[in-house]
């Protein structure tokens, strides 16, 4: 007879735990609460998101709803700058 393994049977989820139990999305906090029951905002702990310049880039953010095929010898045929 096999035997399951028992560090499977350790793990806390969502589903086992009672209707009260909620594990949460995995987020960081970006602050922490006052005494009062306020929230102060860090800014170190905000994500810094880094952007690069798009102004002369070439693509566009679009992609066709009825784009035509293309076959790979075409796209091996075409000339590469």
């Amino acid at each position: 007879m096999r035997r399951k393994r028992t560090s499977s049977l350790d793990i806390l989820t969502s589903k086992r735990g009672s209707k009260n139990y909620y594990k949460g999305k995995n987020c960081k906090p970006t602050g922490f609460h006052t005494r009062k029951g306020g929230y102060v905002v860090v800014d170190e702990k905000l994500p810094n998101y880094v952007v690069p310049d798009l102004t002369d880039f070439k693509l566009k953010p679009y992609v066709s709803q009825c784009a035509k095929e293309a076959n790979a010898q075409e796209a091996a045929d075409a000339p590469k700058k």
